[in-house]
């Protein structure tokens, strides 16, 4: 019986693992941070984006240096650029 179990345990280890598409399906609509290749980083509202991850964003602030820069109502960012992008905790 401990194989019995030990499959029963991975099943649950596997069904608890998420897709980078999980990932943003759920950050959609919710605040996020953007890292360019660049270094720079966008944060704001995640509106949508497509398959090549080319971005758009609301109530975006960009920040150099952890500095912030400047602050736009509406951001396109092309896929190529993105870095990574992690959630953030709503503010």
């Amino acid at each position: 019986m401990p194989e019995a179990q030990e499959i029963q345990t991975q099943d649950a280890e596997a069904s608890k693992k998420r897709s980078p598409s999980d990932f943003l399906k759920t950050v959609l609509g919710r605040p996020v941070s953007v890292k360019l290749n660049s270094g720079t980083d966008y944060k704001g509202v995640l509106a949508c984006l497509d398959g090549y991850m080319n971005i758009a964003m609301e109530q975006t602030e960009e920040y150099v240096d952890g500095q912030l820069k400047a602050k736009y109502g509406d951001c396109f960012i092309r896929g190529n650029n993105v870095l990574y992008i992690s959630s953030q905790k709503r503010k």
